[in-house]
């Protein structure tokens, strides 16, 4: 379905089935407008994508909108979303985003030194620890969304090139380098946990202990764990170490070109946010250095 007709079907029901004042209603597709005006290639509603709802949280932050303005457009999107959902329209998940308490203008990212504290935390002698050890390196190293890690096909791993293939939305294919550390904890657990699995013929590459693909709320649950373990304070999530992906390779000199690639967005302004968190940081060490608070 074309995106103005979903929106004209949900204006529709705002009017008829929630008899809100047409003042409301133009003030829900405003918002809409708002979040289109970052995502330009949505034209359709399979181009909807329950991430981008994070993605508009931080570039709302970021571009200086006031935290209330924020949710208040996010309750919007979010309403229209499930509308969608509800209607069948669309499938993907639509995310629980918690409500932003401070004035946190940018997504939270990790330092070099506690990413390396929370990919040694699982258990290498565990099965299950050296599958969480290959899907945090393979997180780490690729930016992967964790919708894409949790169903990353095996045969979409080429570890002698060390190439991940994902095919993202309208099919588009992007090709991300795997890098030697993720490729050695990926072989190290197709090798010696993941052929005693009695899944071992599934497509997918990361299994359950019944040989099904994770759940999104198990791997959040041992991410939480594992930053737990790692003496991590701040709030860590899958999504954080796709932000410290994009984060680090930018200090490292990487095009945001390139790196908009990696992640898959189809609008460099998403990408943008990462070169505010790097300068956030490099002021932050020089602050330190200089002794100041």
């Amino acid at each position: 379905m074309e995106i103005v007709d979903a929106i004209d079907n949900y204006l529709q029901f705002l009017l008829v089935e929630r008899g809100l004042s047409s003042q409301t209603i133009t003030s829900y597709k405003e918002d809409i407008r708002c979040f289109l005006n970052y995502f330009p290639d949505i034209k359709y509603t399979d181009d909807l994508l329950g991430e981008q709802l994070l993605d508009f949280r931080v570039l709302e932050l970021s571009n200086g909108r006031s935290i209330s303005t924020m949710l208040r457009r996010l309750s919007s999107l979010k309403g229209y979303f499930y509308f969608l959902k509800k209607e069948g329209i669309i499938t993907c998940d639509i995310p629980e985003i918690e409500k932003t308490k401070k004035e946190e203008r940018l997504p939270n990212c990790l330092s070099i030194e506690e990413v390396e504290d929370l990919l040694n935390v699982p258990d290498m002698t565990k099965d299950d620890g050296i599958r969480d050890r290959a899907m945090l390196e393979t997180m780490y190293a690729s930016g992967l969304r964790v919708s894409e890690l949790l169903l990353l096909e095996k045969n979409r791993v080429n570890l002698n090139k060390g190439i991940i293939s994902i095919k993202g939305k309208g099919a588009k294919e992007r090709k991300i380098p795997l890098g030697d550390f993720a490729k050695e904890y990926v072989e190290k657990y197709i090798n010696e946990v993941r052929c005693k699995n009695i899944g071992r013929t599934s497509k997918y590459l990361f299994l359950s202990k019944f040989g099904e693909p994770l759940s999104r709320v198990y791997f959040f649950k041992q991410i939480k764990k594992y930053a737990a373990l790692a003496g991590i304070r701040s709030n860590v999530s899958p999504h954080t170490l796709r932000h410290c992906f994009a984060t680090h390779l930018l200090e490292n000199g990487a095009t945001l070109k390139a790196v908009q690639e990696m992640l898959g967005h189809t609008n460099i302004a998403t990408t943008q946010i990462y070169t505010h968190i790097s300068t956030k940081r490099i002021l932050s060490a020089y602050d330190l250095l200089m002794g100041k608070k």
